[in-house]
């Protein structure tokens, strides 16, 4: 079984350039899984922005590779892509989903959405030392400062996930649904949900999250 958790994918193509140079950069110098994993953890984190408005549900768009170009990328795409960084050393990873309440988010997406249920938030959960642990890379920390959130950290042997509050006492996070674990992202599964739950149109070209979430922040 663990063997499906180590093998290249449409989207976690880690055999990429960009995926083997992000890597290579990130994977530091002890060939210990756990360390290796924290470090790419990190990387991923802090080193590709998190962008909700940047969505793409087609195999290009969720690529790992695509992500690193970009630079930024959604839950789903940051969960990819630390995946694909931990297969790229042979440490197992495989791909998480659950139904979030998320009370972080901008005006844009709450008028857009009509509802603060974030449906297949991805994660990414790591076999080391003999167990599987949770990893949520999604929120870069100069994020989570400008909302007053506490960054997630990861130490490589426990769960890495969302906290039900920020740091004011305000309710941030409320995991409502858990919807497995894959061996590769189940985009047709996604879309339909999507396209039941949600009644949005395409946000306008050009769109900045980041300054958004400024705007959000100064009130």
């Amino acid at each position: 079984m663990i063997q499906e958790y180590i093998q290249s994918t449409p989207t976690i193509d880690f055999n990429h350039p960009a995926v083997q140079e992000f890597v290579n950069k990130h994977s530091g110098n002890d060939n210990n899984p756990v360390k290796q994993a924290v470090s790419l953890y990190y990387a991923v984190r802090d080193g590709i922005r998190y962008d909700p408005y940047s969505i793409d549900l087609t195999v290009e768009g969720l690529r790992a590779s695509t992500t690193i170009i970009n630079g930024r990328g959604w839950c789903v795409a940051k969960a990819i892509l630390l995946a694909a960084c931990c297969r790229s050393l042979n440490i197992p990873a495989r791909l998480g989903y659950a139904d979030i309440r998320n009370h972080l988010s901008t005006k844009r997406m709450r008028e857009q959405m009509k509802t603060d249920v974030f449906y297949w938030h991805g994660y990414t959960s790591i076999y080391l030392n003999g167990k599987w642990i949770k990893a949520t890379p999604a929120f870069n920390i100069e994020l989570c400062r400008k909302f007053n959130l506490k960054a997630l950290d990861f130490d490589g042997t426990g769960d890495s996930i969302y906290h039900p509050f920020d740091l004011s006492g305000n309710r941030h996070m409320e995991y409502l649904y858990d919807r497995g674990d894959f061996d590769d992202v189940p985009i047709d599964s996604i879309i339909a949900t999507f396209q039941k739950e949600y009644v949005f149109d395409d946000l306008p070209e050009k769109t900045d999250f980041e300054k958004d979430v400024e705007n959000e922040v100064s009130g």
